[in-house]
């Protein structure tokens, strides 16, 4: 069975967002990492690009399993991309209060954190973290 491409790696979490490009992104990165870290109660760790907080093991029916973060974010060019927040329960419901962003495919996507109810993301965060 093929590993996850995506894999947890010794590359330094503030050198990867000193170097966001982007001032206004770079400033959010910094920001929701702060907040992150504080929240979770977990240090990260670089997944690839993905600055992680946390691992979860999953196993499908299909019998693929193997290791992903908890919540995860990266600092893309168009947005912050949030990981791991809408597999739970009614989060997809919460996060319809938590202010201006989009939804992919179990993603959350943010181009302005301060815009952003950090109650609700709170909320979102300790759901994903309670396992």
């Amino acid at each position: 069975m093929a590993e996850n491409k995506t894999q947890p790696g010794t590359a330094s979490v503030d050198d990867f967002l000193a170097a966001v490009p982007n001032d206004r992104r770079r400033n959010d990165a910094v920001a929701l990492n702060e907040f992150l870290t504080t929240r979770t109660g977990i240090e990260p760790v670089m997944w690839g690009s993905i600055v992680g907080y946390g691992t979860l093991h999953y196993k499908y029916e299909s019998g693929r399993e193997g290791d992903t973060m908890l919540v995860g974010f990266a600092p893309r060019a168009a947005a912050l991309t949030l990981y791991g927040l809408l597999n739970h329960g009614e989060s997809i419901q919460l996060s319809d209060d938590l202010g201006p962003h989009t939804k992919g495919k179990g993603c959350l996507y943010i181009k302005d954190l301060s815009a952003i109810d950090l109650a609700v993301l709170g909320r979102l965060v300790d759901r994903a973290t309670e396992i």
